[in-house]
């Protein structure tokens, strides 16, 4: 087994999840600044899930005797646009999938399967991902704004009736 490779691509992937975690909770503060109480529920729980993800991978590049490095793979996008906070993620959804796929036969070939296992555990988890971001654009093509108001009609009525 080729353990630095295997410890590389998945402190490639602790990077990527840092990444996706710092980018969703500050969607996540935007939408619920904004009222969009179901869209900030959303981030804020992939973003949970991709801290889970951290831990995952860095447990097996600890017994793999490696050093987990946490370091963000790039900055927050600051993007106040609902559509576009879905888009940004859907696609860094998707580019994750396709990575941990890559990576996941990587790690094959170096003969080490528990890595293969966790990565593609992570693919099913980031399609998951994606497909909840593509039905929530889905939904703003359908309905337009009606989507984003009728969320903010709600909080507006969940705070008058306290």
């Amino acid at each position: 087994m080729n353990k630095e490779k295997s410890i590389e691509l998945l402190n490639k992937g602790v990077a990527d999840e840092l990444a996706a975690i710092h980018q969703y909770m500050y969607f996540h503060f935007h939408c619920d600044d904004q009222g969009y109480d179901l869209l900030a529920k959303l981030f804020k729980k992939v973003s949970i899930d991709e801290m889970m993800h951290v831990e995952y991978l860095a447990e097996r590049i600890l017994f793999l005797d490696g050093e987990v490095e946490m370091k963000p793979a790039g900055n927050v996008e600051k993007i106040h646009d609902v559509k576009s906070m879905l888009e940004l993620a859907a696609k860094m959804e998707s580019q994750a999938a396709e990575d941990y796929n890559k990576w996941a036969n990587i790690c094959s070939e170096n003969n080490d399967s528990v890595s293969k296992k966790l990565f593609e555990q992570l693919v099913e988890d980031e399609e998951d991902h994606f497909d909840h971001f593509d039905d929530e654009i889905e939904n703003l093509r359908k309905f337009g704004d009606n989507y984003l108001a009728l969320q903010s009609i709600e909080r507006s009525k969940s705070a008058s009736s306290k």
